[in-house]
């Protein structure tokens, strides 16, 4: 792939520097045009009118061209993964990541992708950097019925692939170029001016909108992938009729279902793709070709299409619920720490209740990220300007729980360790918000390392797999400006490479991110699952996924790659390229600051060559033994056998259940 400019056009402003928000619920329609009337002639009468305006109809024509080039706007963490789903998925359409962040896109033009999700860097290369031919090894098998032209015989031969993912910062132009606009830009909570709290921030998708509206061709679809409040699709109308009256472009709502540390996995096998568009003929047919770009590997069946403002308001929704049963346990924890009852029995008591499910009834410390506190907040927003105070208030409480849980927490820990931390490190495992993620935004334990702080211990510990230190330590100072955090600038908090460092000499570790390799014992499956139902599942592990079919899917191919990594010896694929299918990787300039971070770091996030086996889990009894007497574990996850940690002289402290 050739090099990309990373120099920003001049007619482009910042996206980010507007001091201006956007209505949240603007009122009237920007719809109507000629176009739309040319438009509702054509639909009618099945054939071109003669006697229309020829740019009515050169705008109808323009509708109705097929997709062959789709841009995207914004490469974080929305942007960046779906829109390398979509191109590895659709070899045929080229798809572009734009972005004025000039660090980013350089970072996803290299070896050192922006954001860590395991399977990502997969999916990037193949996509970005094009790959080579392979062949698929045929299945060992005993059975003589296979088929001639089945991969288990002779095996297959995959044909190598041309770039067709791209990453720049030249927007105007890549918008100019596209059938359809993703926009997926950051829209946070506003932290000023009106509704500042709860209102989302429309800064960053307002001006995006502007952009898209000078610059992108007639019929162009726009796509909303950002979340956003609902009724945002006529703003985006509005937009685009002040900056192109008598132009009419379908505004679609695509809103996303990821879940950070396993996003991949949500694009790859959703268990649904909602797009919501207008009820007009023509915002039908917007919505079929947008149907047409998820249908190269989502079943039919799993693609729903509603109106555009049930689409928009269904991903608040969404977030809040399952944000919702969250606190519903965590209260609950509260009252099973006072009575004796323990929180995770309850859970698995209700969750067979087929009406309830055993989904999101895992207690801990409250949940964190980007999306679950801002959406609730916005849902709290919409209700209160509607005048459904009752119904904001209700909603609010949930993120009041949220954060009483967190604070429980850091008080219990405070007060186990005689309500002084004077003299005291304090070891925390895990600083992302969620396992699996190097997302730190709205983490948890950014809230207790706060709390902690104002009992002036001698050390807080940090230690997280996936984070790296020299990213965390300019993180904790620019969130903690205004006071000397760090130990070298004075402060108590330390960031480690590796975990038994960072519980040496420790008074108390506590478990703020629920990775596998912090367990003492396996995870288990939910009590409720059948035990031929639990070994089946085991098995499954173990199946060769290779397909009967002599041409297989990318996602075949993709899958037989994980299954050879997850069963081979971990020395046998060094490269992890089983299959040898992937081209070399875009070297760095000699001064590439990534690079100089590794070194300085000997840590990174940027690869996944272990992501697909085992994790290493940590050896508990070699922390144990470094500790410092009395010898203290707070598990916020419920990840922790108290009784095995009791073994060892470690007494635990978990959510939802008595002392131990």
């Amino acid at each position: 792939m050739g090099s990309v400019k990373s120099s920003v056009e001049p007619d482009d402003a910042a996206f980010g520097d507007m001091d201006s928000t956007a209505p949240t619920t603007p009122d009237g329609s920007g719809s109507s045009s000629p176009v739309l009337r040319a438009e509702h002639y054509v639909d009618i009468v099945g054939f071109e009118r003669p006697d229309l305006p020829q740019i009515m109809m050169s705008a109808v024509q323009d509708m109705a061209r097929p997709v062959r080039n789709i841009c995207c706007v914004g490469a974080g963490y929305v942007g960046g993964p779906t829109a390398a789903v979509i191109a590895y998925q659709n070899p045929h359409l080229r798809v572009t990541v734009v972005d004025k962040n000039e660090q980013r896109i350089r970072r996803w033009n290299s070896k050192h992708l922006p954001i860590y999700e395991p399977g990502l860097g997969d999916i990037v290369r193949i996509a970005r950097d094009g790959s080579r031919a392979c062949f698929l090894p045929p299945k060992e098998t005993d059975d003589s019925n296979i088929t001639n032209n089945s991969i288990n015989d002779s095996g297959a031969s995959v044909p190598a692939r041309q770039p067709n993912l791209f990453f720049s910062t030249q927007v105007a132009r890549c918008i100019r170029e596209a059938d359809i606009v993703l926009i997926a830009v950051n829209t946070p909570t506003k932290t000023r001016g009106t509704g500042a709290g709860s209102a989302t921030d429309m800064t960053s998708f307002e001006a995006v909108t502007s952009e898209v509206a000078q610059h992108a061709r007639p019929g162009t679809i726009i796509v909303e992938k950002s979340t956003v409040p609902c009724r945002t699709a006529e703003l985006v109308q509005k937009t685009m009729a002040v900056h192109r009256p008598g132009v009419h472009f379908e505004v679609l709502s695509n809103p996303e279902f990821l879940a950070a540390g396993t996003a991949m996995k949500d694009i790859m096998h959703p268990d649904r793709v909602l797009i919501g568009s207008s009820t007009t003929l023509s915002g039908r047919r917007a919505a079929e070709a947008l149907v047409g770009v998820y249908a190269a590997w989502v079943p039919r069946s799993r693609i729903i299409t509603t109106n555009v403002y049930s689409s928009e308001l269904s991903k608040l929704v969404a977030n809040s619920m399952l944000a919702q049963r969250i606190s519903s346990i965590n209260s609950i924890s509260a009252i099973c720490e006072r009575t004796g009852a323990d929180v995770d029995e309850i859970a698995a008591a209700i969750g067979c209740d087929p009406r309830i499910g055993d989904k999101f009834l895992k207690a801990g410390i409250g949940f964190g990220g980007s999306c679950f506190k801002k959406d609730i907040l916005s849902l709290v927003y919409l209700a209160e300007s509607l005048d459904l105070d009752e119904v904001g208030e209700y909603w609010r409480q949930v993120v009041k729980m949220n954060e009483y849980q967190r604070d429980r927490f850091a008080k219990r820990v405070i007060k186990c360790l005689n309500n002084t931390l004077v003299g005291k490190k304090i070891t925390l495992l895990g600083y992302a918000f969620k396992a699996n993620t190097s997302d730190t935004r709205e983490s948890p334990a950014l809230e207790i390392i706060k709390t902690l702080l104002e009992e002036s211990p001698k050390e807080i510990a940090i230690y997280d797999p996936c984070c790296n230190p020299v990213v965390v330590r300019a993180e904790i100072k620019a969130l903690l400006k205004g006071q000397a955090a760090l130990k070298e600038d004075g402060g108590a908090i330390e960031v480690y490479s590796n975990a038994y460092t960072a519980c040496s000499s420790s008074h108390a570790v506590l478990i703020t991110t629920e990775f596998d390799e912090f367990r003492n014992i396996p995870s288990k499956a939910p009590s409720k699952a059948p035990a031929r139902a639990i070994a089946a599942l085991q098995a499954a592990k173990k199946v060769d996924p290779r397909p009967s079919l002599y041409k297989p899917s990318e996602t075949d191919i993709l899958d037989l790659q994980k299954f050879l990594l997850r069963t081979a010896p971990a020395a046998m694929y060094p490269d992890s390229d089983p299959l040898q299918r992937y081209k070399p990787e875009p070297p760095c300039e000699s001064d590439c600051p990534d690079c100089e971070l590794i070194k300085t770091s000997g840590y990174s996030t940027a690869g996944n060559s272990s992501e697909d086996r085992k994790k290493e889990q940590l050896d508990w009894s070699k922390i144990s033994y470094h500790m410092n007497k009395p010898k203290w574990l707070f598990d916020g996850k419920g990840i922790i056998d108290a009784k095995a940690m009791g073994k060892l002289g470690i007494r635990v402290e978990s959510v939802g259940r008595v002392s131990a």
